[in-house]
């Protein structure tokens, strides 16, 4: 009864659970949460920056978090909402943005170095429109209004800007640009017709910034320190306002700004506290020149300043932003401030605030130069397809899983579906909770965590049919099946997960979203096939119609004799068949090499479809107009001879022009739709191919490590060299068909890592639970045994795994195709490897033992139900009274574990088993196994 109450309290408890997943998860619940879609299904641009430091200065955290902080603030301004800037590795940024609608300028804003200008404030505004007559700086609410102030002085010299301006809204549409021609390069802009307004720059002047407008919360964020602005009374600022400050660089008698971040030297600049009052201070050092500047610009202030009988200020300005404004004290230093022990600001509100504005000041003395390592562009288009596809391929794979477990367990199999409803359920909720980014590879692996979702299922219901068939009822078999199957599923899911983290630590951001969702998928899949399957069966096991065999599918034998074959003794045919398989590889691989992708090379790729059937040759010509020739077109999907309706294009490297110019003319002249456009520098796409081997070889390490932890030294072995068999045998797959091979292709093969694996710990746990029952046997028939009697699980784990990776090939687009034709390969031989690489090799490695070796070379007789060395000849099935029969494999194992259970410590002679290369063949001691037999199968019959 306690036990039947601990069911109705877990599935009480499970169905609480879904009511969670259901506010979470459905739209107009006061709990809803968002889906955030990554870019690749929605649209937008990545961009990963790699950062080059100045020559002898090593990169420091420091220097990577200002400079997030600063791409954050330009994107922000950019008017992209849900921007993602982050770091990754030690020395790159990744930015995503997206729904941009100029990827162009996107780049051009976020990839520029950081400009850090020191300006005389009082002096450097525009009088009249900065600052007033009495010299006190002018905020300016409105950059329409001011610039439209100076526009007949703009007029007349060279103007240092364009603005874009929506006349009726007086909103910025675009700028400021260089050109007035870069102003329309947006549809948005071109749609804006006569109400568009262009304002000019004046010459020699700079438009200025400070503060920022409410967020949508309704609070405001502080851009760096500036947590006041200049004739501003308020603290943090509301709004944007705006100045226009004199700005003439190269004036060789005066120049505005008067100093640069180029005046600093970053070893003395850094936040410290003040040892009077201990409150927080800034320290600044200064070059040799740079010195010279501050106290020139700082003896002028204190003049000025004693004039008017009002502090003066300096203003620190980043990319035309100010941060801060400390004033001089005109009484303490007259002649302005020496800079020979260095200088400080004081007055600062908090240590946080004092270390930003260091930042800020490290950042200008130490301009950290970034280059693009790579660019992603995705159509909004092509994100919606992209999101279809993946959508459709799940829905295929889940309906095909689900039709599996149905036909195989029949009333089990309706269990696992409702198991893997109650899956899909945390799994959605999960990503919605932790507010995981869905990407296309995420997608992959969420489908593919279906397969890993009913695996566990399939291990336990093998082994509760198991018990089933041996006599015992369905309560107790339910209880034994979860018992001894928990382990096993433990085991080959921490594998899983091995490789999933390893993966998710080295991987690129887009292949962290499949890692990620592999990740979560499997420690939630342990909780529905161990947790709730497990209550559902706990209850229903009560009822009397629950307890009929044939209603879970558990009748009859426990696998297809032919499948009983001596795999040991016909293990130098496997090696050779596998060896033959390797070696064509290993010669492909030598002579055709690999068809590496640009994620490894380098280059750009542009993929997009066309509403009508296009020649290759007409594409290849337009890619020709703009002087790459060379570039690879290949068509893709469906063909009319030699045209396609979708395309690639690959090429060594293109420009920004050369990439607008092509999308153009392919919109153009073909309708090109659902473009998507990929460039990768050659030094990323190196270290892409360093981290992938890194992973490879970290991954096989640690389950490796794992093995021998769990099992034994000696059964690591066999599993490295089925790990590397399977490896070897899914690369020379890629190179026999010349298949493209991309980060998709490399986390597909470390996916396979742990799927290999499962299935040789299916096999190699049964070898190590039979070990103890079968103590007179040679080693090679335990491994024969263990194979029969886990056999059908393998290949049914195996299968079942592949009906979503089949779903993700046929329904999946080019990414998911990807994924699921390595998934295919490597899975397909990891089961191969499993039963006729690791199980032959572990048996090979023990029977060295001495104790193996002292058994090998018993041959069985034939009237003991094999011939010729131990194939299977006639089985003699053997039946419990009362009981159904049963396989003899089966058999011998329910014997061993009788016989266990009624004697502490068996003798040798406690068994006489009839498997393939079975021990003892005399006459005698047959009868006396068979008399041992019917005593067990009394009913109070006890074995000795």
């Amino acid at each position: 009864m306690s036990t039947r109450r601990s069911h109705l309290l877990l599935v009480g408890l499970i169905l609480v659970a879904l009511a969670g997943a259901a506010l979470i998860g459905i739209p107009g619940s006061p709990a809803h949460r968002k889906l955030t879609k990554g870019l690749d299904l929605q649209g937008g641009l990545e961009v990963v920056l790699k950062a080059v430091p100045p020559k002898g200065r090593p990169l420091t955290s420091e220097d990577l978090d200002r400079s997030v902080s600063i791409i954050r603030d330009r994107t922000n301004r950019l008017g992209v909402s849900e921007t993602v800037v982050t770091k990754q590795g030690g020395n790159e940024i990744s930015v995503q943005l997206p729904g941009v609608h100029d990827p162009d300028q996107a780049v051009a804003v976020i990839g520029k170095t950081a400009q850090l200008e020191l300006y005389d404030l009082e002096a450097d505004l525009l009088p009249g429109i900065s600052i007033d007559t009495q010299g006190n700086p002018r905020a300016q609410t409105s950059l329409y209004s001011m610039l439209a102030s100076v526009q007949s002085v703009a007029k007349k010299g060279q103007p240092e800007g364009y603005y874009l301006f929506d006349r009726k809204t007086r909103k910025k549409i675009a700028g400021p640009t260089a050109t007035r021609k870069q102003l329309f390069e947006t549809k948005r802009a071109r749609a804006l017709g006569k109400r568009g307004r262009v304002l000019l720059v004046p010459a020699q002047m700079a438009v200025v910034s400070c503060g920022q407008p409410p967020s949508k919360n309704g609070k405001t964020e502080a851009i760096g320190s500036a947590v006041v602005c200049p004739g501003v009374n308020e603290s943090p600022p509301t709004r944007r306002y705006f100045y226009l400050f004199r700005y003439d660089p190269s004036s060789k008698t005066k120049p505005v700004p008067e100093m640069t971040g180029g005046d600093l030297k970053l070893s003395g600049t850094r936040q410290d506290f003040d040892t009077n009052g201990n409150a927080p201070i800034v320290l600044m050092q200064f070059t040799g020149k740079g010195g010279g500047k501050f106290h020139t610009i700082t003896r002028e202030e204190a003049q000025r300043g004693s004039l008017r009988g009002t502090p003066q200020h300096f203003a620190i300005v980043l990319d035309r932003e100010i941060q801060s404004f400390p004033q001089i004290d005109y009484k303490q230093y007259p002649d302005g401030i020496d800079p020979v022990n260095g200088a400080q600001i004081t007055g600062i509100g908090s240590i946080k605030e004092a270390k930003a504005l260091a930042l800020v000041l490290q950042t200008g003395a130490l301009p950290i130069n970034f280059t693009i390592a790579e660019r992603t562009d995705v159509s909004a288009t092509l994100g919606k397809d992209s999101l279809k596809e993946a959508q459709r391929a799940a829905l295929v794979g889940l309906l095909l899983v689900a039709l599996f477990l149905l036909l195989l367990y029949r009333f089990l199999g309706l269990v696992a579906v409702i198991g893997l409803a109650i899956y899909a359920a945390f799994l959605y909720a999960a990503i919605l909770i932790f507010n995981v980014t869905l990407t296309l590879p995420g997608f992959a692996g969420l489908i593919l965590t279906i397969g890993v979702a009913a695996d566990a299922n399939v291990v336990i219901f093998e082994r509760i049919k198991e018990e089933v068939r041996s006599g015992k009822s369905v309560r107790a078999s339910i209880s034994a099946g979860y018992s001894k199957g928990f382990r096993t599923i433990v085991d080959a899911n921490v594998v899983t997960c091995i490789t999933a983290l390893v993966l998710f630590a080295v991987a690129t951001a887009g292949v962290k979203g499949f890692a990620l969702m592999l990740l979560i998928g499997t420690v939630i899949s342990l909780i529905t096939a161990v947790a709730a399957t497990r209550a559902m069966l706990g209850l229903l096991a009560g009822f009397r119609w629950f307890e009929n065999p044939s209603f879970m599918g558990a009748a009859g034998q426990q696998g297809a004799k032919w499948l009983q074959i001596d795999f040991m003794k016909r293990r130098h045919v496997w090696f050779a068949m596998s060896g033959i398989i390797v070696l064509v590889g290993a010669v492909s691989l030598g002579v055709r090499g690999l068809n590496f992708g640009i994620d490894f090379k380098g280059g750009a790729q542009i993929t997009f479809k066309t509403q009508r059937f296009v020649p290759i040759s007409d594409v290849r010509s337009e890619a020709s107009s703009i002087g790459h020739s060379d570039a690879v077109i290949q068509g893709r999907g469906a063909s009319q001879g030699d045209s396609y309706k979708s395309f690639q294009i690959r090429a060594k490297s293109l420009t920004a022009s050369e990439t607008k110019r092509l999308r153009t003319d392919l919109a153009d002249k073909f309708g090109a739709r659902s473009l998507g456009f990929n460039t990768v520098s050659s030094s990323f796409g190196r270290q892409i191919a360093r981290s992938a081997i890194l992973a490879i070889i970290v991954s096989l390490f640690l389950i490796v490590l794992y093995m021998a932890i769990r099992f034994d030294v000696k059964f690591a072995v066999p599993v490295i060299i089925a790990l590397l068999h399977d490896i070897a045998i899914t690369i020379g797959v890629y190179s026999l068909l010349g298949r493209e091979v991309t980060t998709s292709t490399v986390a597909a093969v470390l996916t396979v890592l742990g799927y290999s694996i499962y299935d040789t710990i299916i096999i190699f746990d049964r070898i190590r639970e039979n070990v103890p029952l079968m103590r007179r046997l040679p080693f090679a028939t335990i491994a024969n045994v263990s194979l029969w009697e886990t056999i059908r699980r393998s290949l049914a784990t195996t299968f079942i795994t592949l009906l979503p990776v089949a779903s993700l090939l046929v329904f999946g687009g080019a990414t998911l195709k990807d994924f699921a034709f390595a998934l295919l390969v490597g899975i397909a031989s990891g089961a191969y490897s499993s039963i006729f690489i690791a199980a032959p090799l572990l048996t090979i490695w023990k029977e060295r033992e001495p104790e193996y070796a002292r058994r090998r070379g018993q041959e069985p007789e034939a009237e003991d139900g094999f011939e010729d060395g131990g194939t299977p000849a006639r089985r003699r099935p053997l039946r419990p009274r009362g009981g159904p029969a049963i396989d003899a494999g089966t058999a011998i194992l329910e014997q061993a574990t009788q016989a266990a259970a009624a004697e502490p410590t068996p003798s040798l002679g406690a068994l006489t088993p009839q498997p393939a290369a079975a021990a003892d063949s005399a006459a005698a001691q047959a009868k006396r196994d068979r008399r041992r037999q019917r005593r067990q199968s009394r009913p109070h019959g006890r074995a000795r």
